[in-house]
């Protein structure tokens, strides 16, 4: 049977759309143990999330949450599941008459998962077993990109690239404020303290010129060794630059 990351995936497809009603004594479901997981990551990060820390959180025994979430592989499934659904919960789904502004808010959402959860840029799946969240998101993410001259492969091709874009840069800065100190801004502090070594080290000043260049404007401007938020607007622009040209060369032909 064809697994991955230790999970059966036939066993996962059912406890991903399989309605779990709370359980009589225990009061828990699989819904309400997958947001205590989901809260617990976002306060401390996913390897917080153990069987045994959530049953002592929901006051029961650790057996008691097998029957609704299988294991932990299972769990942090349904946990992605979670947030996939609820990506669109605040902002509503993209519905602008303009598809710059739907595509810009696509990009915006999941900009905005990926801050509020940041565990998931590092538990993200390789092959996905769609579950119904994810595949609510996917379904509201392809309307916003339908009629606007795609096909339906270049549909799917120009939503991937952007999500993951999206959360290329999001866990580039998320890295960044992980490597802060809890009272740092920004990176002004760490650069007057490595800078006079790092020039040290390098000797000749000239021997990268565009480097030193580029990075000394970028911390004049931003106070950061690397923005990647700021990539991150640059890139959906350049994205919504590229679509408007092929939307256009496709009407001239």
């Amino acid at each position: 049977m064809a697994k991955r990351t230790g999970v059966d995936e036939l066993k996962l497809l059912g406890l991903l759309w399989k309605e779990s009603p709370a359980g009589t004594r225990s009061g828990i479901s699989k819904q309400s143990i997958t947001a205590l997981a989901v809260d617990l990551a976002d306060k401390e990060g996913l390897d917080a999330v153990t069987i045994r820390r959530l049953a002592a959180e929901a006051g029961v025994t650790a057996m008691a949450l097998y029957p609704h979430i299988g294991g932990r592989a299972e769990l942090i499934e349904l946990m992605l599941d979670h947030v996939a659904g609820s990506t669109y919960a605040k902002t509503g789904v993209p519905d602008d008459a303009d598809w710059r502004a739907r595509i810009s808010a696509i990009a915006d959402a999941n900009w905005t998962s990926c801050q509020e959860h940041p565990w998931i840029t590092d538990a993200a799946p390789g092959r996905p077993v769609p579950g119904p969240g994810a595949s609510a998101k996917y379904e509201a993410e392809l309307r916003a990109l339908d009629g606007i001259g795609l096909t339906d492969i270049e549909m799917d091709h120009t939503l991937t690239a952007l999500v993951s874009l999206v959360h290329g840069t999001a866990r580039a800065t998320i890295a960044t404020q992980r490597s802060r100190e809890p009272d740092e801004q920004n990176d002004a502090g760490w650069w007057a303290n490595i800078e006079p070594a790092l020039t040290a080290v390098i000797g000749d000043q000239t021997r990268f010129p565009t480097a030193s260049r580029v990075s000394q404007a970028l911390g004049e401007a931003t106070g950061k060794a690397n923005d990647p938020e700021g990539a991150c607007r640059r890139g959906v622009t350049l994205f919504l630059e590229g679509l408007a040209r092929q939307r256009h060369t496709d009407a001239c032909r």
